[in-house]
């Protein structure tokens, strides 16, 4: 009404004029009002400005005012004990944090940061005493005293420029990037976190200084022991440049830097803590040719027989003395006639522990045989027609088989503002889970860690009512056991992983991640309800052009996964597929389901939202190797915001 009522009784011009400058104005009211917010040490160095300067205008004002001086003592104080009253205030710089980055520099550096760390103590010490001193009045000798610690004995100044020869003229924000790349099964941090990390908590320990010479120079003065007001602005304007070409150094650095998190092999593999197996997928299996057809017959060769069943047990031979196989058999093959064999303990997922052919070929690793060797041997029929012992691989979805994926959504609690943090694969109830971390998001990317919990897998059977194949659970099956290796990403850093599943594409297991949309500055989950969406990889490995076309990981003729004697590295990528197979037969027998799972926890230390999450395969060249889970940390590089003239 009030717009309307202005434009009345103007010319047409001007009415024109006024409407497009109402609209710039609208306009720049929006644009302001979506500016990137600042990290949280940025936030409070800003803040802290904002205020030392608010301080001086007063003390300026008030110099001449007559027995001024208690209230403007007590407003110095007051002011700098609420701002270090703070909760981010109360981090302090941890020795040895940053261990890898084994450079003399820093070993020098990281104690006159910790030095600085130990005197803002002292000053805390100092206004906790002021305030508790039960007389009303600040203690004249103890404020000079600590003045002369922070400019003289401490030479804080100093300190700081050296943090800024060391992080920016030196590059070492740069070769932090580098060393926690190569470091990440030590630091549990992606790169780009590490190097936000260090900046955060060296930026905090620059401020803590800043604060503690701003709180002298203010006292010195009101104690009238000079001015000190150029002082004051000289050490701001240095401060101010200096941020500025750090925070441009960083910005690129963490733009650079990657921002993954996956998990290193444990010293030692452990059944069931640090991995898990998918059992008896495809599996060698010895069976005559007499009993992979229904006409009992010996007529054709092993290789044959592709895709078949076991049709009987001829005259109770060997195939009376071992586990059917029920299902279906595949890809059998002839080794020679006559074998020793080795069968593996009536509790074991395995058929066998090695079969050793008369012709000197073995498969499997030859060892002690605690149930002892059984001679099996084929024979002639008619003297024309052989019936040979054929080694197949046996597909059979038997209690001894854990070949399930759950397809049920796995979501943070979204109603109390908890995001993903970290990712696990559990096997339960013979059914492998992608289990997820949830803590609670606060502002401006933080997490708060005493909310940290590992949300519990859904607990049910794949024969309970109600549970259906292919809704609720995915079979693996020699037809349908691949998986996706998939990077689930956004660009859009208003939102934040809140959920993942499994879902089925073709005969591939894919990855979904449910995203949320927050507000960085405050922390808040935006109605998540109805701002979530769930963002998968919808390539295949049939569709599409050479470019975005699946490609498969090959994985052939493999050792046992844990007989590595090596680490595993990652030797997957973005947009590739791979299949669970048998394990080489003259290394194994083919007796065990490769990739293993890793099971360990996917998370970052300290704990961070995530922008995407991915699966991928690590291995060495020969064996098995591992699935796992990865994660991606959220990309602060955005909230780094250069000033442009001043903070």
């Amino acid at each position: 009404m009030a717009a309307a009522a202005a434009v009345q009784g103007h010319r047409p011009t001007d009415v024109v004029v006024f409407v497009v400058l109402l609209a710039l104005a609208t306009l720049g009211g929006v644009v302001s009002e979506k500016r990137t917010p600042i990290m949280q040490v940025d936030a409070l160095r800003t803040e802290y400005i904002s205020l030392e300067r608010d301080l001086w205008d007063y003390l300026k004002k008030t110099a001449n005012s007559q027995n001024n001086k208690e209230t403007q003592l007590r407003k110095i104080f007051v002011s700098h004990r609420d701002f270090n009253e703070k909760p981010f205030m109360e981090h302090t710089f941890a020795v040895q944090r940053y261990e890898i980055l084994k450079h003399y520099e820093w070993t020098i550096l990281e104690r006159e940061l910790e030095h600085i760390s130990q005197l803002f103590e002292e000053y805390k010490d100092t206004l906790s005493k002021q305030n508790n001193n039960g007389q009303g009045q600040l203690d004249e000798r103890d404020i000079l005293d600590f003045a002369q610690t922070v400019f003289r004995e401490s030479n804080t100044a100093r300190i700081l420029q050296e943090i800024h020869r060391v992080m920016v003229q030196q590059t070492l924000y740069y070769r932090a990037m580098v060393a926690s790349t190569n470091e990440i099964c030590n630091t549990q941090q992606s790169a780009q976190q590490f190097v936000y990390s260090l900046y955060a908590d060296i930026a905090l320990t620059e401020l803590k200084a800043y604060t503690m010479m701003e709180f002298s120079w203010m006292m010195l003065r009101v104690y009238g022991k000079g001015n000190f007001t150029q002082e004051a602005e000289l050490m701001r304007t240095d401060y101010e440049r200096r941020t500025e070409r750090t925070l441009k150094l960083l910005k690129d650095v963490m733009t650079r830097a990657d921002r993954i998190v996956w998990r290193c092999d444990p010293k030692k593999h452990v059944a069931g803590v640090t991995y898990d197996e998918v059992t008896r997928l495809l599996q060698g299996y010895i069976e005559n040719e007499v009993d992979l057809n229904n006409e009992e017959t010996c007529r054709e060769t092993c290789s044959f027989y592709q895709s078949t069943r076991s049709e009987g047990c001829y005259k109770d031979l060997y195939c009376a003395r071992q586990p059917k196989c029920s299902g279906r058999l595949y890809n059998c093959q002839f080794v020679d006639s006559d074998m020793w064999v080795c069968p593996s303990p009536k509790n074991s997922t395995r058929r066998y522990e090695y079969i050793e052919y008369e012709n000197g070929r073995t498969l499997g690793q030859r060892a002690n045989c605690v149930r002892g060797t059984t001679k099996v041997d084929s024979w002639w029929r008619y003297l024309f027609w052989h019936c040979s012992y054929c080694f197949c691989m046996c597909d059979e979805q038997g209690l001894k088989s854990d070949r399930f994926f759950n397809l049920r959504e796995a979501v943070s609690d979204v109603k109390r503002n908890r995001v993903v943090t970290g990712l696990r694969f559990v096997k339960k109830n013979r059914i492998f889970h992608l289990q997820i971390q949830e803590g609670e998001l606060l502002p401006r990317g933080g997490i708060n860690h005493t909310t940290l919990s590992w949300k519990p897998v859904e607990n049910y059977n794949i024969f309970d009512r109600d549970v259906k194949k292919g809704t609720d659970y995915h079979t693996l099956s020699y037809e349908s056991r691949s998986i996706d290796l998939d990077d689930v990403d956004t660009d859009d850093n208003s939102f934040v992983v809140t959920g993942v599943r499994f879902r089925v594409v073709g005969a591939h297991l894919n990855l979904e991640a449910c995203y949320s949309e927050f507000d960085f500055k405050t922390g808040q989950l935006l109605q998540p309800e109805v701002n979530s969406y769930w963002k998968s990889n919808d390539n295949t490995d049939v569709s599409g052009d050479s470019k975005t076309r699946r490609e498969k990981v090959s994985l052939s003729n493999a050792d046992v996964s844990t007989r590595t004697i090596t680490y595993s590295i990652p030797q997957s990528r973005h947009n590739q597929y791979i299949e669970f197979t048998n394990t080489g037969m003259d290394k194994d027998a083919a007796q065990s389901t490769v990739p293993f799972m890793d099971i360990q926890d996917v998370i970052s230390n300290p704990p961070v939202p995530l922008s995407g999450i991915g699966i991928y395969y690590k291995g060495r060249n020969g064996y098995g190797g591992f699935l796992g889970p990865k994660i991606i940390t959220y990309d602060f590089t955005p909230h780094v915001q250069v000033p442009k003239n001043k903070l």
